[in-house]
């Protein structure tokens, strides 16, 4: 991609200088009343002003002072804090701004798409269960809540249009779902305050989350953006745009009018990507967090997208781990659930393959700080949008309890680690198989195969802390895998009540008494 000549710099900077010589200054909208602050983390406060402006910031018994650069960035940092709050945050200069009622506590972001998304309150489509009950008891003054409104942008926008509520009945029918029960249920159990950042859009794909410089650094994710060529042009002349958006932004402000349309930027669609990384990622990356609960992959899973799904997760984990620049934070994520049929698709086809993506997200347990929430057991055929999202959240409160606050309970159902082959049947071990056992009078899900991958329903049992599977129709398998179709009947857990997910062992190396 070529650089953007040095007179375009000189332009940018021609264009803002008289503008931000009589600027005041201003916070990001991240930092606004009822907002949540990351404890026992140093604690980043940045905003805009004039150039060359002194900035001075009061939190607490803390006062810190920055400069603005020339273009009118300025930022610090103030010490770890622990839990704790209220308290109000000053920032002055040429004018002051007051940000009241924070909390110091733990900042959660859940994002993804629909099941993410879906609010309390239901959708058209779908109802949340035990919806209106959940919301009319949703008085949690220790629960804050952020919910961002749905944008894309082709190049990294700086701030958001949102700002924080305390979790009330008003406030948090329109909120996720899955993140509110989540949240319930790490303030009860840790006891601190807990902020929530809902930035989830349905129907999207997760290429639109991820970074086009990480997008760019991988060759074989090249074939992703080979169709979005266009929009990749498109960002030579972005610092430009980008100069005349915040021009024309700042000018509305100072005339206390709206702010305008702009349409002289590419305006791209929420399948093209990086824009929802850019849009509604990007401004929250310089805001420490404590990690990151996830649930999308649905509109991944028609071939061949559902191929390379396993590299495109694991690229977004890294991807924002490194944007955020706080290490391996904890990142939970959702194996998507069972879907059989919806009208005008047969989703019983292989054009959609959610075997083959599902098993793509449990391999991303090979980062570290990660933990999959198994949802085939509360998951409806009939609808992709399934009503129980009180489950799905406390499960994945189990795994932060485990994964981010070290709570020594059960998080994980069971884990393939491990297929071998003996004789006429294969015998499989998990990880997290302590009391394994069938959800039913015997063991179904599983299937076996030969050397010529062709998989057969197999006759399976439970023997301690391994299943044993065969099949009349392999007589010397190879591969097993277990609740692969779109909609499985399968129903192995462990001891703890937590289900298995899907998985194959096609891609692991030959063990045992195989001969080649």
């Amino acid at each position: 991609m070529r650089q953007p000549p040095l007179r375009l710099f000189l332009l940018v900077f021609l264009l803002l200088a008289p503008l931000l010589g009589r600027a005041q200054i201003r916070l990001p909208h991240l930092f606004s009343d009822h907002m949540v602050l990351q404890r026992d983390a140093p604690m980043h406060i940045w905003g805009w002003a004039a150039p060359g402006e002194e900035v001075t910031v009061a939190f607490h018994n803390q006062r810190a002072k920055a400069i603005s650069n020339p273009i009118g960035q300025w930022n610090l940092y103030l010490a770890p804090e622990p839990a704790g709050g209220p308290y109000q945050l000053t920032v002055s200069s040429t004018n002051t701004i007051t940000v009241s009622d924070i909390l110091v506590g733990d900042v959660w972001l859940a994002s993804g798409q629909s099941n993410m998304e879906m609010p309390l309150k239901g959708i058209p489509t779908a109802t949340v269960k035990d919806g209106p009950a959940t919301i009319r008891s949703a008085t949690h003054p220790q629960i804050r809540l952020l919910r961002l409104e749905t944008k894309a942008s082709a190049y990294p926008v700086d701030d958001i249009s949102a700002s924080w509520t305390t979790c009330s009945p008003q406030t948090v029918a329109d909120f996720s779902a899955i993140a509110y029960f989540f949240g319930r249920n790490i303030q009860s159990q840790e006891n601190v305050p807990v902020g929530l950042i809902d930035s989830t859009w349905g129907g999207t794909f997760i290429e639109a989350w991820v970074s086009l410089d990480m997008l760019s650094s991988d060759s074989s994710l090249l074939p992703v953006l080979a169709s979005y060529s266009k929009m990749m042009d498109a960002q030579a002349d972005v610092s430009l745009a980008v100069a005349l958006e915040k021009r024309a932004d700042e000018a509305a402000r100072l005339a206390n009018k709206p702010l305008p349309v702009h349409p002289w930027h590419p305006g791209p669609d929420s399948f093209t990507p990086a824009v929802l990384y850019n849009g509604m990622i990007a401004p929250l990356t310089p805001y420490p967090i404590k990690g990151v609960i996830w649930y999308q992959g649905e509109s991944n899973s028609l071939l061949p997208q559902a191929g390379i799904y396993g590299k495109l997760f694991s690229a977004l984990v890294t991807d924002w781990r490194s944007k955020w620049r706080q290490g391996n934070f904890p990142f939970l994520f959702v194996q998507i659930s069972t879907f059989d049929s919806t009208p005008g698709v047969d989703l019983k086809t292989k054009d959609f393959d959610w075997g083959t993506l599902r098993d793509a997200q449990r391999r991303a347990l090979a980062l570290a700080n990660t933990a999959m929430v198994v949802s085939l057991d509360v998951g409806d055929p009939q609808n992709i949008h399934p009503p129980d999202k009180e489950t799905v959240g406390s499960r994945l409160a189990l795994a932060a309890r485990a994964i981010a606050y070290g709570d020594a309970v059960e998080y994980s159902g069971p884990l393939f680690r491990q297929a071998v082959p003996q004789g006429a049947e294969m015998c499989v071990s998990f990880d997290h198989a302590s009391g394994l056992r069938s959800h039913g009078d015997s063991l179904v899900g599983f299937e076996v195969a030969g050397e010529d991958r062709q998989f057969f329903p197999a006759v399976a049992r439970v023997s301690g802390d391994r299943v044993v599977a065969s099949s009349v129709k392999v007589a010397s398998p190879v591969y097993i895998r277990y609740a692969w179709e779109n909609a499985p009947d399968a129903n192995l857990y462990n001891g703890a009540g937590l289900p298995a997910g899907t998985f194959t062992s096609e891609d692991q190396p030959l063990v045992g008494n195989v001969s080649h």
